[in-house]
């Protein structure tokens, strides 16, 4: 009778611990579930697709600290473009100054109502000039605000008969401001000033 007994209870303590170890099992492996399925969420939520050329391009998100950098240098480059990037139209100058404008502080407004007062936007539309900016590099000093950069590039002006080169160097600072669609890096260019301009090439058009 007392031995039957020890078995029962034997077989109820080994039900026991395989009853416990399962349900331990189940714990573990919903918690491992639950893990993996916030770290799906999560890799989802940083996943997003941008519509280029009617193309759904899929792209990361990441902390704007680590793209400072790169977006400043295309912020710089987007700039020195649209300002020196001119056709021999009114409606181009126009769209393209007021776009650089967006860009930029003061300083770069200033800079374009100068060159207005002097007539030199007016000369572009008479003359047929066109001028456009290489960019050769930007440099981008984040040791310590603010953000200073320094532009290297050259600017090229083609007349009817003559295509000039002219070196062209400016420096500023980069204050960083809220996106918006007429700014979508989020950066002002303050400061902007010409370092260098001096002419390199004046070659005649064949």
């Amino acid at each position: 009778m007392f031995g039957k007994l020890k078995n029962l209870e034997r077989a109820f303590q080994h039900i026991r611990l395989f009853t416990s170890v399962v349900i331990l099992g189940c714990v573990f492996l919903s918690c491992y579930v639950l893990h993996k399925s916030f770290l799906l969420v999560s890799r989802v939520d940083d996943r997003i697709y941008v519509l280029a050329d009617g193309k759904a391009l899929e792209a990361f998100t990441s902390e704007r600290g680590e793209n400072i950098p790169v977006e400043a240098r295309d912020h710089v480059a987007r700039f020195h473009r649209l300002f020196f990037g001119l056709d021999p139209d009114e409606q181009v100058i126009r769209e393209n100054i007021g776009s650089a404008l967006y860009l930029a502080d003061e300083s770069a407004k200033r800079i374009y109502d100068d060159l207005q007062e002097s007539g030199f936007y007016l000369n572009l539309v008479s003359g047929n000039v066109s001028q456009k900016v290489q960019i050769d590099s930007i440099t981008i000093e984040m040791v310590r605000l603010p953000i200073r950069f320094r532009f290297f590039g050259k600017q090229i002006i083609t007349r009817s008969t003559r295509t000039t080169v002219r070196s062209l160097v400016t420096g500023g600072e980069l204050r960083i401001v809220s996106r918006s669609e007429n700014n979508p890096h989020g950066l002002l260019i303050e400061r902007w000033q010409t370092i260098e301009n001096k002419e390199l090439s004046n070659k005649k058009r064949h």
